[in-house]
């Protein structure tokens, strides 16, 4: 069996067998009814890495939390379908209300990134880090990671990011302890910090598999604590890939994400959050060239939205992410079928103390960023 066939496998477990054999239109026929008939009562939020024949539904495509946001400004919809990964379900429902159900088309839609800090994890990592440093550490964390991570940063005075506004958390953290631990995305926090002046031998990592930490130096002297994540897709993004555009294509812009490792995005002509890259794409000149490093459908996306310039992905063998990609056209119709039926599948439910603390979490972001 190829890896083609297996994937297809895996993409269908749980999928009732008529979604199998139904046809594109007949599925964006009955998608499109049913939003019609739902009205207010639905709300479809869609990631921009989300693929095309999902995305053409979304009435929001944007970034996680800003998707979760939107949602909870819906009062009126009753069902919020996400159309992303589960702990953006998560987030969505800790800011919605309780009446709103929100629904994950596809439970298998997780995010490798989020899924390497485990709150087990967490926890022993900070009773150790506690026992070298005592006090001196405020916990940050990514948005994308699971609520019960929210809310041990929350539980713990600390704060969420994202990837436009870490800059700004990093430095309030700072003043107020004298180290952060910075979760999950090692990559993020390593560019964060050093654009802020920090310099790299001042970071450690941890590595919550060995339970230990990373550090050439004295441990005294580390700022910055990085667990040790990643996102699977930007890591993919090389040197190598910047050497052969440059080799290729001597004019051309190269723009890539934060979550790429540290020396892609030294070497790299600009870097942002997804909106960013997005914005800069819509205002750059025409006929200017872009090498983009991040997730291929945006990518793909950006290609066809701008025809006047010329675009490419800095790693032309890129994938789609491809737990995002678990949300496909049938399993949303399957989502929305269920909730017309009656029985809503895949309802995503954040344990309200949990809630609690992701929310304190969130606030204090959102107070400063």
């Amino acid at each position: 069996m190829s890896v083609l066939q297996v994937l297809q496998e895996q993409k269908n477990i749980g999928l009732p067998e008529k979604y199998h054999n139904l046809s594109v239109e007949e599925m964006e026929r009955r998608v499109k009814e049913i939003k019609d008939d739902l009205g207010d009562k639905l709300f479809i939020p869609g990631h921009h890495y989300q693929k095309d024949e999902v995305i053409q539904f979304s009435d929001s495509a944007g970034d996680s939390l800003q998707l979760a946001q939107v949602s909870a400004r819906n009062s009126k919809a009753e069902y919020i379908v996400f159309c992303g990964v589960h702990f953006m379900a998560e987030t969505a429902d800790i800011l919605t209300t309780e009446a709103q159900k929100v629904i994950l088309p596809d439970m298998r839609a997780g995010c490798s990134m989020a899924d390497m800090a485990d709150i087990h994890q967490t926890e022993k990592a900070w009773k150790e880090l506690q026992s070298m440093f005592g006090d001196t550490i405020l916990p940050l964390t990514y948005v994308n990671s699971t609520a019960a991570i929210k809310a041990f940063v929350g539980k713990y005075g600390g704060a969420t990011v994202t990837s436009s506004n870490a800059h700004t958390m990093v430095k309030w953290a700072l003043k107020e302890k004298q180290r952060i631990l910075f979760l999950p995305d090692q990559h993020l926090g390593r560019n964060t910090a050093y654009d802020l002046g920090i310099p790299l031998d001042k970071m450690a990592v941890w590595d919550p598999i060995q339970n230990e930490l990373i550090y050439d130096g004295n441990p005294e002297e580390a700022i910055v604590i990085l667990w040790k994540g990643h996102c699977s897709v930007h890591e993919n993004f090389t040197v190598k890939n910047i050497e052969n555009v440059r080799k290729q294509y001597p004019e051309m812009n190269i723009i890539v994400h934060p979550e790429c490792s540290r020396e892609v995005v030294e070497l790299s002509d600009d870097n942002g959050s997804t909106k960013y890259i997005i914005e800069t794409i819509e205002k750059a000149e025409p006929g200017t060239s872009w090498a983009i490093g991040t997730e291929m459908n945006l990518v793909n996306r950006l290609i066809q939205n701008h025809p006047d310039k010329h675009i490419i992905s800095l790693n032309p063998y890129m994938c789609p992410c491809l737990t995002m990609n678990r949300i496909d056209l049938p399993h949303l119709l399957w989502a929305l079928e269920s909730i017309v039926d009656g029985d809503p599948i895949n309802i995503i439910s954040v344990d309200e103390e949990v809630s609690n603390y992701a929310i304190a979490a969130l606030d204090r972001m959102l107070e400063r960023a």
